[in-house]
């Protein structure tokens, strides 16, 4: 857990970072519903809480769901963290609290063995692509992009293709 960050303007934050609880997962979803982001189902969340809680991470502010990640290690690409969603509450935006996020995932103990973070991201999401650019230029590594998913994957006409995000190698 890490509390008492300080922010981007030098002040001292209550910014708590933690593991989720299935507790979490209706704020998540709440979070998710109230922004532009592409909602999942409520069980998603919870289920993301439940089962890959060593991967994903809340940032609460006095008590209160401010900001998350889900990730997880997929069990072909053990060197990898595959970072499905980051939210950040409305209130949060602007502060560097997504780039906070990524990097208590990356500090985790679970990860002490990732040498790459992968994202997809659309091509018009260019909020997500400057996020994933920056974390990279922050840790002195690469961003590789690919195709991921193409548009004629997905059942619905309004869903852009999917583009591979991938950071690293990082160093230790």
């Amino acid at each position: 857990m890490e509390t008492k960050m300080t922010g981007t303007n030098g002040s001292v934050d209550s910014i708590v970072f933690d593991k989720p609880t299935v507790e979490d997962g209706a704020d998540m979803w709440e979070l998710v519903k109230n922004s532009t982001l592409d909602l999942n189902s409520s069980y998603k969340y919870i289920m993301m809480c439940e089962f890959f809680a060593e991967t994903c991470v809340v940032a609460k502010e006095n008590d209160e769901l401010v900001g998350f990640v889900t990730a997880f290690i997929p069990p072909e690409k053990q060197d990898t963290v595959f970072v499905w969603q980051v939210g950040v509450d409305t209130s949060q935006r602007g502060k560097g609290l997504a780039s906070r996020l990524l990097n208590a995932l990356l500090e985790r103990d679970v990860c002490e063995n990732v040498l790459y973070l992968e994202a997809t991201i659309t091509p018009s999401n260019e909020a997500s692509q400057a996020l994933f650019k920056k974390l990279a230029q922050k840790r002195e590594t690469e961003v590789t992009v690919s195709e991921c998913f193409t548009e004629d994957l997905f059942p619905d006409d309004e869903h852009e293709e999917e583009l591979t995000f991938r950071i690293g190698p990082f160093t230790k």
